[in-house]
């Protein structure tokens, strides 16, 4: 999600684009240069920024976990610059409407904005890890206070600096005024009247931000505990009355949306189901029995990966590196490409482009005994891609269930047009990388 650290790197990248295309046409003309021929790439270039903007967020460099040093950063950076300029150069020769095709001047423009921008990444990735972080303590013990810990302590890059952990029975004015602590996380339930609410009352005047352990763990995690899941939750999150025009408008978003992935990506599909059927002689299509809205099952579309009867002994969890893969199964999979006929079950209005990712039935029956809450994923239509998906790696077991449950939580509380958009943009991450 977005947050001031993402909004502060996307504010920099554009002031670093204006600048490094003024360096660049300043470079170019010499002594020929006047602020006229600055003014003449301005329209066309900002057209082309959003682009790089969006290029920008699809390869996660807007993340700020992801804003530090190390090899995969530095790949991940110059990918996504070479992809910027072939967006350029596709942009600006295939529509001429926008009045300049720079060839040498694109190239000198994006090299000199790939330092600045690299640059400015690093000094700010330093700067918020030694400067300025907020001072986290927490009150009170249960299993998700030492994940929370260990998530903050080994991310420090995210803004938030663990500095205590205080008992029940310290001092806790004393603690937070010596500590200088600014956040406060109740990982316990407070009552009126008790000792605990008294010294908190008395914290006050130090104007330090007091939350619970679900809204921390929302914040700064992306999911949202199931301990800390009940009925008045429910109540005070989960009203569909405020996502009704939501809800009622978002079919035509999703008909647009998968009519425009289906169009662009129409050439691979076809290349993907002759290379299935040249493989083996079966069939290209794989249907499988899924969980939809208000728990309908329906058949959810998927190239064929496995060879053929791999079920014929029932269903069984994905495995990685499944022995019943077939060869352009390995890369379908790898790839999430083998999800691209779910596109049918989009305009059939079986499915969302992003939502919670369908599950099978008997899986579900399973996994609503040992998981609480479950079926609440079923308030709403299953997705393509989902929040889980784009945070958590594939599921291949209760456990791994029970943990992108926590993400489908958080996805069904703050669900909306913007979050469905950014996950929609992380999907296409996905088939940046193998799993």
């Amino acid at each position: 999600m977005f947050n001031l650290r993402s909004a502060i790197l996307i504010l920099g990248d554009l002031v670093f684009f204006y600048l490094s295309l003024f360096l660049a046409l300043a470079l170019r003309s010499g002594r020929d240069f006047d602020v006229n021929i600055f003014w003449g790439h301005f329209l066309p270039f900002t057209f082309i920024y959003f682009s790089w903007l969006i290029i920008f967020y699809i390869f996660g460099l807007y993340e700020f976990t992801f804003s530090n040093k190390g090899p995969l950063f530095y790949s991940t950076f110059i990918a996504a610059l070479a992809v910027c300029l072939v967006a350029g150069i596709t942009l600006f020769y295939s529509l001429p409407l926008l009045g300049i095709s720079p060839k040498t001047n694109l190239l000198l423009h994006i090299s000199i904005f790939g330092l600045l921008a690299f640059a400015f990444r690093q000094w700010l990735y330093h700067l918020f890890l030694n400067k300025f972080q907020a001072r986290v303590a927490i009150i009170g013990q249960n299993p998700q206070t030492k994940e929370l810990i260990d998530f903050i302590n080994g991310n420090p890059q995210i803004g938030y600096k663990m500095i205590e952990h205080i008992k029940d029975d310290d001092d806790i004015y004393k603690k937070i005024k010596e500590k200088k602590i600014e956040i406060l996380i109740l990982a316990e339930n407070i009552n009126p009247g008790s000792e605990l609410t008294k010294d908190l009352c008395k914290c006050l005047p130090l104007k330090i931000n007091i939350i619970d352990l679900a809204k921390a763990y929302e914040i700064i995690c992306g999911k949202i505990p199931l301990s800390f899941v009940s009925q008045v939750w429910f109540l005070e999150n989960l009203n569909e009355r405020e996502k009704y025009f939501y809800e009622n408008t978002k079919y035509l978003m999703d008909i647009a949306g998968a009519g425009l992935i289906t169009a662009a990506a129409m050439p691979l599909l076809l290349l993907i189901g002759l290379a299935i059927k040249l493989e083996d002689g079966g069939p290209i299509f794989y249907l499988q029995k899924r969980v939809g809205k208000d728990k309908k099952t329906f058949s959810l579309i998927k190239f064929r990966s496995m060879i053929i009867d791999a079920e014929k002994n029932g269903a069984v969890w994905a495995q990685n590196k499944d022995p019943r893969a077939t060869r352009i199964g390995k890369i379908l999979r790898s790839s999430h490409l083998d999800e691209m006929p779910q596109m049918i079950n989009v305009f059939k209005g079986e499915i969302s482009l992003v939502g919670p990712r369908p599950e099978r039935p008997e899986f579900v029956e399973k996994l609503e005994k040992t998981v609480p809450h479950y079926n609440l994923r079923h308030l709403i239509k299953p997705g393509f891609t989902g929040w889980a998906q784009i945070n958590f790696r594939y599921g291949r077991s209760v456990m791994d269930s029970f943990e992108k449950f926590q993400y489908d939580l958080y996805y069904l509380k703050n669900r909306s047009f913007f979050l469905d958009f950014l996950v929609l943009l992380k999907t296409f991450n996905l088939l940046l990388r193998r799993e």
